[in-house]
């Protein structure tokens, strides 16, 4: 298969609204894979098409991304010859590795025709968006493979990844599907939150009683144990036992021989209050020195649900059994407090002592729902304050997919209070409406300070914008040192001007209170 099948296949997906079309296209080029009867290719599409590297990362980022050569004018690559060269990339190291991956990443692009370059700059720098989502690629999937989508959906859940599943359906057919079990040792997807608007919301929608817990904010991890034998996982499921000594302590310590387990990695203060997110996130760096890192700021174990413990699958049970599995095995140490209650009164002073505490917000759980592993259920629901700021627009991109001809992603920026210049935290295009992108498409045209046929539209610093996001966290991306959290746009502020935009000194405030 050529890697212009996928890059077209893609192009149409992201230019469609319509659920049916997606999952139509999307099966048309899976089963032509099918049909070359390779369960990598396969598994090579699907996640591209997800959005995904097989490979993870591969260290190209968007400043690698900035120049590439002509586009060739004839399509001559596979997919397979791709995935191979990014593995090539990938793998890249020692002295000399900057300018050695910048010539194989020119050499790649060199090879592709303008549609493969796009697709290929969308993929590798994380941003390729056109709508393939997780359920429309397993329904893609399940009507490729002429199986049922249930069956996909369960074996995604239950094998950690949809490429893998759909390589054996589409290969060996629904059979196949039938060695995707819960096993200890293989990470599952992990359930995920809808949102809540605040805690009377969260019991309404949990039928009048749930579960309340604190949400930390620390890296959630997969913990699996058998025997002697302890693994850790990322939520995204990347194996990073070798990193966190003291959660692979912590689990050998519990009165169990089998155990999966959903948890956090947290790095504490002295007062127990969470030390800022970073910190816990340098851990799982790939060249961070484990013993030092760990000497100076070692990692608690918070465990919040059990999937598995010895021999027995919990997964399917009520969060009630759940949580009851979970008290007798794990010492309260290690456990995130919880309050069961049907009390709004009650649900909101534990809200309020848990954000005084430092941390995140709470997760309210229904007491009779499954682990949905993989799946945003309504059976978990998040609740945690937004933070909000007005900023200026200081560039604009234009959108891919259904976003074609539109200006989509925005730049954004604080005011300095001392010189007068902004300064750019990070940019975003979520919560964006079709009438705001037509909205704005429009203003920032007007606004442009320069060409607007290139990738990134410059534009006058001129219009405000209300962003809601959830913190502000350290970065070295970004001139001022900091980059907001899970930005999305509220709405544009016509009744503000630039020199009434927030300052970089607000935005640090937050940062140095860890929100």
């Amino acid at each position: 298969m050529q890697l212009l099948d996928v890059a077209a296949a893609s192009a149409e997906v992201g230019a469609s609204s319509a659920r049916l079309k997606k999952i139509a296209r999307i099966a048309d080029l899976l089963r032509r894979a099918g049909e070359e009867d390779d369960a990598k290719l396969v598994a090579v599409v699907v996640s591209w098409l997800s959005g995904e590297l097989p490979q993870r990362q591969i260290g190209v980022g968007w400043a690698t991304l900035r120049s590439l050569p002509a586009a060739a004018a004839q399509a001559s690559m596979t997919v397979l010859d791709v995935d191979a060269r990014l593995s090539e990339i990938g793998a890249v190291a020692g002295k000399g590795s900057q300018a050695r991956r910048a010539d194989l990443v020119t050499e790649l692009f060199g090879a592709a025709t303008a549609v493969e370059q796009m697709f290929l700059r969308r993929l590798l720098s994380g941003e390729l968006r056109q709508g393939a989502l997780i359920g429309v690629m397993a329904d893609a999937v399940a009507k490729a493979a002429d199986v049922p989508a249930a069956a996909v959906r369960r074996a995604a859940m239950l094998g950690g990844a949809l490429p893998s599943v759909a390589a054996a359906a589409l290969t060996a057919g629904e059979a196949a599907l039938e060695q995707f079990t819960l096993t200890v040792g293989r990470p599952v997807g992990p359930m995920l939150a809808q949102t809540a608007t605040g805690v009377a919301d969260a019991l309404e929608r949990l039928g009048g009683t749930g579960a309340f817990e604190a949400k930390l904010d620390g890296a959630r991890v997969q913990i699996h144990r058998s025997g002697d034998a302890v693994s850790i996982y990322t939520r995204s499921l990347d194996d990073v036992t070798a990193r966190l000594p003291e959660i692979v302590e912590a689990t050998l310590a519990l009165p169990v021989t089998d155990l999966i387990a959903d948890a956090e990695a947290i790095a504490l203060r002295p007062d127990n209050r969470p030390h800022r997110f970073q910190v816990t996130a340098s851990r799982f760096g790939r060249s961070v020195d484990i013993a030092a890192a760990r000497s100076a700021q070692p990692l608690s174990m918070f465990v919040f649900d059990l999937l598995h413990l010895d021999g027995t699958d919990l997964l399917d049970l009520p969060t009630s059994e759940r949580v009851a599995a979970l008290d007798e095995v794990v010492p309260k140490v290690h456990r995130v407090d919880r309050l069961i209650t049907d009390d709004v009164d009650a649900a909101t002073g534990f809200l309020d002592a848990t954000l005084a505490a430092g941390h995140e917000g709470v997760m309210a759980k229904s007491l009779t729902a499954p682990y949905e592993a993989g799946r945003r259920g309504a059976g978990w629901l998040k609740v945690k304050p937004v933070h909000t700021l007005d900023l200026v627009v200081l560039a604009v991109e234009w959108g891919s997919g259904r976003r074609t001809g539109k200006l989509s992603n925005i730049h954004l920026g604080a005011r300095d209070p001392e010189s007068g210049e902004f300064i750019m935290l990070g940019k975003t295009f979520k919560g964006m409406t079709d009438a705001m992108l037509d909205w704005q498409t429009a203003r920032f045209t007007e606004l442009a300070d320069g060409p607007t046929d290139g990738y990134v539209v410059k534009v006058r610093p001129e219009q405000v914008v209300e962003i809601a996001l959830d913190g502000v966290q350290t970065s070295s991306r970004y001139p001022g040192g900091m980059a907001l959290r899970f930005a999305r746009v509220l709405r544009y502020r016509d009744d503000k001007s630039p020199a009434e935009v927030d300052t970089i000194d607000t935005v640090r405030a937050l940062h140095q209170r860890g929100d």
